[in-house]
């Protein structure tokens, strides 16, 4: 019933997005994409490795964050109950990346215009700076609440999953940090420190690491291959594809959502009992998977860390057609204490 009345949600929201804005054609530029299939566009085999303490009871040929060495753990005051320490893959937020304000791909493709104006200009792809080394490119994203595996009921009743409905919890449109570098500094004021060529260089080891196997935590000022972290916007001052890019200013949404206390931790042994606040993100607890325009379903690098390359798993997934418009399952890794 969970699942129904969620669909229901869906689906009265897209009908009164279309009474809205009538025609895409009317709103501004055209806006494409599609609803997420939860059968065919999910990759599944994300969820694993499944592990009970340190012990991997369902391995995967995907890498895995370390996990609490022991089965047992307590949680609850003052008396404390114990459980199993369970770790696992949960998809819990949906992402629209897109170039064009009020575009949400995951939504069918619809535009959501407020009448106003409101956001940064359509920017119709990556302009040149520079001579043809270098492009800019300007990104808005939207973040769903998306507790997928609850509304499946696939385990009834499991306490480790989110239990929420579908939600559009933030649309960088209404953001004024989000869309200038001067008003970003409020929040990130340490981006200055690694604003030198030595700092960046390091981000080459942090690019193969989260290819090979994960993303370097210490080096959290870096996003691996796809470029810096900082500034916590989407401003991308080199875009060396639509993917990439993409990418990039979603790794830097999430990195903003901790900074402001909207994300939390929920990897490891402080994340047994409850969430905790994680300031500096850990680039480790997060996957990313592309559902539009062309869902990553299969294979090792279906949803690739934070900072990976985009060349195993993305190359031809954008075409000019729907480039700008980008659509991300955001899997996180959550330990749990099952009591």
């Amino acid at each position: 019933m969970r699942a129904v009345r969620s669909a229901v949600r869906l689906l009265l929201m897209t009908i009164a997005a279309f009474v809205l804005v009538p025609s895409a054609e009317a709103a501004g530029p055209t806006c494409h994409g599609k609803f997420v299939n939860p059968i065919t566009d999910v990759c599944w085999s994300c969820l694993f490795p499944l592990s009970v303490g340190g012990l991997k009871i369902w391995p995967s040929g995907r890498p895995d964050t370390s996990n609490p060495a022991s089965p047992i753990c307590l949680c609850g005051s003052p008396i404390p109950r114990i459980g199993i320490a369970v770790g696992f893959w949960e998809p819990a937020r949906l992402a629209d990346v897109t170039m064009k304000p009020w575009c949400f791909p995951n939504l069918g493709g619809i535009r959501i215009a407020p009448g106003f104006d409101i956001g940064q200009g359509y920017l119709a792809g990556p302009s040149m700076v520079g001579g043809r080394s270098q492009s800019t490119a300007k990104w808005h994203v939207h973040w769903y609440v998306y507790p997928l595996l609850y509304w499946m009921e696939i385990l009834t009743d499991f306490v480790c999953f989110e239990q929420a409905s579908f939600d559009i919890a933030y649309m960088t449109e209404i953001d004024p940090l989000w869309q200038d570098d001067s008003l970003t500094a409020l929040i990130n004021p340490e981006a200055i420190v690694f604003a030198n060529p030595i700092a960046q260089v390091a981000c080459a080891g942090d690019c193969i690491a989260g290819t090979v196997h994960l993303p370097l935590d210490p080096l959290f000022w870096c996003a691996g291959c796809q470029g810096s972290m900082y500034p916590l916007n989407g401003n991308v001052p080199s875009s060396i594809g639509h993917v990439q890019s993409s990418r990039l200013a979603l790794s830097r949404f999430a990195y903003k959502m901790h900074r402001e206390a909207l994300a939390w931790g929920t990897m490891g042994s402080a994340g047994l009992c409850k969430k905790y606040l994680m300031p500096i993100m850990r680039k480790q607890q997060y996957r990313f998977q592309m559902v539009n325009p062309i869902p990553t379903v299969s294979g090792r690098f279906a949803c690739s860390a934070i900072g990976a390359s985009t060349m195993p798993p993305d190359a031809g997934r954008a075409y000019p057609a729907a480039g700008e418009d980008m659509g991300y399952l955001v899997w996180r890794k959550r330990n749990c204490c099952v009591l």
